[in-house]
C-alpha cells in the first residue's frame, strides 16, 4: 500500500458519515474516468474577467457537464503561481463541480500590481463576480453551494476568506503558507526574507524583494494563522499537509484549531513534497472525498 493511498484512507476515515462504498466508487470514478458526454449541456471553458482594485483580474471557469446549476468550488493558486493544479480542477469538473481559477493583481498578465493584501481583495473580488445573478446564470454556479481551496499562498488566501465569508461551504488547503509567521521572520532579518521573494516573483508586477518583505513585517500580526484561528471556529476546513518547508505552518494551524471552540477543521499528512509532484492522485482523492461530504446548502 502506497504512502498516499494510506494517507487518502486515513481521511477517508475522518468522514464516517459517508455511505463508504457509493462514496469511494464516485471518488475514483472522477479521478479515471471521463463523464458521459452530455451533447444538450456538454462541459466548457469560459473565460472570466473580474473587476478587483480599479483594474481586472483573469481567469478561467471549467464548467461542469449537465444543465446544472452545479456546485462551484474557487481554487487560489501560491506565491507565484507556477504550479497550476489544473489537474485538480479537471477532477474537480469530472465529480460534478464547475472549477474557478483566477490570478491575482500584478500576476500572469492580470491587471494592476501584486501586493499581498491585494490577492485578500481579489479572492472577494471573485467570490461576488461568480454570486452575481447574471454571471451565476450564465456559467451555472449555484450559488448556495460554493467552496475554495488553495495551494501554498493560495492555501492563506483560502484560510482568510473563509473566516470572513460565512456563506461558503467551506475551504480545503494544502501546502499551505503562513505569511504572518514570514512577516515575523521579515521582522527579524529582512535581507534573508528580501532574498527568499526575489527569488519567487517571475511574473508579479511592480515589487521587489524588498517591498514584498517590508509588507509581510507590516502586517505579521494581522496574517497569522495563529490569530486567525479562532475566526475559523464553525468553519468547514480541511488542511492536508506534506514533508515540505511549509509544514510547520500547517502544524501550527492544526495546533491552533484544537483550542478553538465549534472547530470543524480536520488534517490529514502525506510524505510528498511542496508541489504534490508524486501523490497527485491522493491530493485529488482527499480533495474529492472531502467535498463529497459537504452539506447539500449552508
Amino acid at each position: 500500500m502506497t504512502r498516499g493511498v494510506i494517507a487518502s484512507i486515513l481521511l477517508f476515515f475522518a468522514f464516517a458519515a459517508l455511505p463508504a462504498y457509493g462514496q469511494a466508487q464516485d471518488v475514483q470514478r472522477a479521478i479515471a474516468t471521463d463523464p458521459v458526454r452530455d451533447p444538450a449541456f456538454p462541459p466548457r471553458k469560459e473565460v472570466i474577467h473580474v473587476p478587483s482594485g480599479g483594474t481586472i483580474i483573469n481567469g478561467v471557469v471549467y464548467t461542469a457537464s449537465g444543465p446544472g446549476p452545479h456546485p462551484t468550488f474557487v481554487f487560489f493558486h501560491g506565491l507565484p503561481g507556477t504550479e497550476r493544479n489544473l489537474d485538480l480542477a479537471q477532477a474537480v469538473r469530472r465529480a460534478g463541480w464547475n472549477a474557478v481559477t483566477v490570478n491575482y493583481r500584478g500576476s500572469w498578465g492580470s491587471g494592476g500590481s501584486f501586493r499581498f493584501a491585494n490577492t485578500l481583495e481579489d479572492a472577494k473580488a471573485t467570490l461576488a463576480f461568480i454570486r452575481d445573478p447574471a454571471n451565476a446564470k450564465k456559467l451555472g454556479i449555484d450559488t448556495s453551494r460554493i467552496a475554495i481551496g488553495g495551494h501554498s499562498m493560495g492555501g492563506w488566501v483560502t484560510a482568510h476568506t473563509l473566516a470572513d465569508d460565512p456563506a461558503l461551504l467551506g475551504g480545503v488547503i494544502f501546502s499551505a503558507g503562513d505569511f504572518g509567521k514570514v512577516g515575523l521572520n521579515a521582522r527579524a532579518d529582512h535581507a534573508a526574507i528580501a532574498t527568499r521573494m526575489n527569488d519567487v516573483r517571475e511574473t508579479l508586477v511592480d515589487v521587489t524583494g524588498d517591498s514584498m518583505a517590508d509588507e509581510l513585517a507590516a502586517n505579521a500580526d494581522a496574517w497569522s494563522f495563529t490569530n486567525l484561528a479562532p475566526r475559523l471556529a464553525g468553519r468547514r476546513l480541511l488542511i492536508l499537509y506534506s514533508e515540505d518547508f511549509a509544514k510547520p505552518y500547517s502544524l501550527t494551524l492544526i495546533e491552533a484549531m484544537k483550542k478553538v471552540p465549534g472547530s470543524l477543521a480536520v488534517s490529514a499528512y502525506t510524505p510528498t513534497d511542496h508541489d504534490w509532484s508524486d501523490a497527485r492522485i491522493s491530493l485529488e482523492t482527499q480533495v474529492l472525498t472531502w467535498l463529497a461530504s459537504l452539506p447539500a446548502g449552508r
